[in-house]
């Protein structure tokens, strides 16, 4: 039964959205004949919902002629019908009763990302009425998709205003009691939507006294609510996932970002993780400037400008969704093996070519034509596919080495393998100052990031006269020293006395320098870069996961809350009912997420066989953007 969870949630967010622009009807994949021609029209929200998903050719399939955001200078068509997929704002309504008025469309399916209240909905009656269009408002739905997957086993809540529910938001120390109430009100909303789709009621656990425990109960208030009115509710009959929870449902655990601070500082060794890291890469798309070239420029001539390049990371490339957790040398050993395997290719299609275009002057060609023929086909149908073989081999080979240039440049691998050993509580090679005033090693936000996890993993905190020197050699390197206030205050208010969160205990084992990968033909010349092996160890928000989904007794987590939003009557007790093992878990983190640690339960599902998990947080972000939210937090 294990499989029929494989329908991930990528797949039924996809459904939906399918769903949605044929109309609300279920789409059909080989009906005959054309789709009905249609324009899409989304807001900002709407536009990042759909973009990971589906491509501009598979909404073309869909008979999506034009996709125009809402709020753009559209122009009538009026022999044509309108899908909007918008949030149920109030500039949004405004909009879509505007384009009632000057009749812009044949006729209009309005669907709301998330649920609409009943007086927006007489606003837009309303409207209807005086623009007497009232027949052309086919259809008002609400959809329930007001969330961002971005991997089969991967969502984040939103993208647009991601500062209202960020880590900062949920921390601000003057935050008030109603602005806390609106932004957990927004991170339950998106949740409540994300079950919808996945159409299963969870249960819930989460730690107490957390941002996380405010979710909590209001998720489950929400989904008792949605339960209790069996009229209305949104999980049953075909809605719950053809029989794949009804026997057993999944767990939902929510984190707290504080729990642990020093998994988002730091530096990774995972490709996916890197690319977040070091490159602008923002739903499954990295943008890269390219260098070009300035040798053959005349003397004198204006450096030419960079060019911008984005390349879409998607499920559908293979050697993406093979390596995006692997370590970075392995990667750029991928690439090199797959360049050389398709320029093996390659030849052939150009011997085979130039034979064919032999025939008139060589007689030994034209006998050779019966048994080329059948090459020839195979070779001319293999093309399209050798094609795109080689766009995403140049794809990776860019993105791997503007990767690679940071590594170098910032000496990444020592950074990844010194905060390994802090973390590890591991015996130090080199002293922490010693990096840290080290002019060659990284930027001063890198030097910043290692002092960080330093001041976070540390058991007895450096002594004032300690600390003085460290924030003198972190000014001296040029780092701004707002995140340290912050950490400072957030370390004494969590009064570490209990021990800080261990980060398991093994370490990362150096392989020698790249020789053996790094032949001479290589693109990537990797010297200097250290080719480190990763131990499986398992990270906080990993090992909670673990003691919950495997029903393991352990203090970490043992006061956790336990909610049943199917239970009658909701009791407060951390007991649950459930005593089997789940094998279906989702893990929120509330306040922030990264790939580092989407990586870390990947690689411990891999070693469970039949069981499930997703991860979600309510943004995603990389070190360089939490740093900046901490250094905000510390300002004040």
């Amino acid at each position: 039964m294990a499989a029929a969870t494989a329908a991930s949630i990528r797949e039924r967010q996809t459904v939906a959205l399918k769903r949605m622009l044929n109309f609300n009807v279920p789409h059909v994949k080989n009906s005959t004949g054309e789709p009905v021609w249609k324009v899409l029209i989304y807001d900002r929200f709407g536009q990042d919902i759909i973009s990971p998903l589906l491509s501009v050719k598979e909404l073309r399939d869909m008979g999506i002629t034009l996709h125009l955001l809402l709020h753009s200078d559209r122009d009538p068509i009026p022999d044509v019908p309108a899908v909007y997929f918008v949030m149920p704002t109030e500039e949004n309504i405004d909009r879509m009763c505007q384009d009632l008025r000057n009749q812009l469309y044949e006729s209009y399916y309005l669907n709301f990302i998330s649920a609409i209240s009943r007086s927006k909905l007489e606003d837009i009656a309303n409207a209807a009425l005086a623009a007497s269009a009232v027949t052309q408002v086919a259809k008002v739905f609400d959809q329930y998709l007001n969330f961002i997957t971005l991997e089969d086993d991967m969502f984040v809540l939103c993208n647009q205003n991601k500062e209202l529910v960020s880590y900062r938001a949920i921390n601000r120390p003057d935050i008030t009691d109603t602005e806390m109430e609106t932004v957990m009100d927004t991170i339950v909303d998106s949740l409540f939507c994300f079950f919808v789709t996945l159409g299963a009621v969870p249960i819930i656990r989460c730690s107490r006294g957390t941002a996380a425990e405010m979710v909590a109960v209001k998720l489950d208030k929400k989904l008792r609510e949605n339960l209790r009115d069996a009229r209305n509710s949104l999980f049953t009959g075909d809605t719950l996932g053809a029989g794949q929870f009804s026997f057993q449902r999944p767990l939902l655990v929510l984190v707290d970002r504080n729990i642990d601070l020093a998994t988002p500082l730091h530096h990774t060794w995972t490709y996916q993780a890197l690319v977040h890291d070091v490159l602008d890469f923002h739903l499954n798309r990295v943008n890269l400037e390219e260098s070009s070239g300035v040798e053959n420029s005349p003397a004198g001539a204006r450096p030419k400008r960079k060019n911008k390049k984005s390349y879409d990371l998607t499920p559908v490339d293979k050697f993406w969704q093979k390596h995006k957790g692997s370590p970075f040398p392995e990667v750029a050993e991928s690439v090199q093996q797959e360049l050389e395997s398709y320029r093996a290719q390659e030849d052939e299609v150009k011997r085979l070519k130039s034979i064919m275009g032999l025939e008139g002057e060589d007689e030994g060609a034209i006998s050779m034509l019966s048994d080329n023929t059948a090459k020839l086909t195979s070779a001319v149908s293999s093309l399209p596919e050798l094609l795109e073989k080689k766009r995403l081999i140049d794809l990776h080979t860019n993105v791997a080495t503007a990767v690679l240039e940071h590594i170098k440049a910032r000496k990444l691998d020592v950074y990844f393998e010194y905060e390994e050993k802090i973390m590890s509580k591991t015996t130090l090679d080199k002293s922490l100052l010693d990096i840290i005033s080290d002019p060659d090693a990284g930027t001063p936000e890198d030097k910043m990031r290692l002092f960080l996890i330093y001041y976070i993993s540390a058991q007895q905190a450096p002594s004032e006269a300690d600390l003085e020197q460290y924030k003198k050699a972190l000014t001296d390197a040029g780092c701004n020293l707002n995140p340290l206030q912050y950490i400072k205050q957030w370390k004494a208010f969590a009064k570490m006395a209990s021990a800080p969160a261990s980060y398991g205990n093994t370490t990362t084992k150096p392989m020698g320098l790249l020789s053996r990968v790094m032949n001479t033909g290589s693109q990537f010349v990797m010297e200097g870069v250290k080719n480190l092996v990763l131990k499986q160890q398992n990270l906080p928000v990993t090992r909670i996961l673990d003691n919950l989904m495997e029903m393991k007794s352990n203090p970490e987590t043992d006061d956790y809350r336990y909610f049943d939003p199917k239970m009658l009557r909701g009791n407060d007790s951390s007991v649950p009912r459930n005593k089997n093992p789940f094998q279906e878990a989702i893990v929120f983190v509330v306040g922030g997420g990264n790939y580092i640690e989407y990586q870390n339960l990947v690689d411990y599902i891999k070693g469970k066989q039949g069981k499930h998990i997703l991860y979600g947080c309510s943004e995603l972000f990389n070190a360089t953007q939490f740093i900046k939210q901490l250094s905000q937090l510390g300002q004040k």
